[in-house]
């Protein structure tokens, strides 16, 4: 099965419970990977928008906009596709190599 059909088949539309799922499926992920702890725990920091209290939803989570483009750049087509859990592995296993690398 090619790519473009696995991300056909696990775009999701709604915020409903295959979001929740979705995004547990790529924490279990994560969990499941000690190694990769500090490395999500700095990404999802520098996620967070400047500023975050000042807009809402007043939380630290990402910019909706930003993570549709970081969609539409990885899988393509409108960016309503949910990322899988071994991409997000493999991201944060380069964002550690490059944090190595640069400092």
């Amino acid at each position: 099965m090619g790519r473009v059909t696995a991300c056909r088949r696990n775009r999701r539309r709604e915020e409903g419970t295959d979001g929740l799922k979705s995004r547990l499926a790529v924490v279990g992920a994560v969990v499941r990977r000690p190694g990769l702890w500090p490395t999500a725990a700095r990404q999802a920091v520098r996620l967070v928008p400047a500023r975050w209290w000042a807009r809402p939803p007043f939380l630290p989570v990402p910019d909706r906009r930003y993570l549709r483009f970081r969609m539409v750049t990885q899988y393509g087509a409108d960016g309503e596709v949910r990322a899988e859990p071994r991409d997000v592995l493999s991201y944060l296993a380069w964002c550690r190599r490059m944090h190595g690398v640069g400092g």
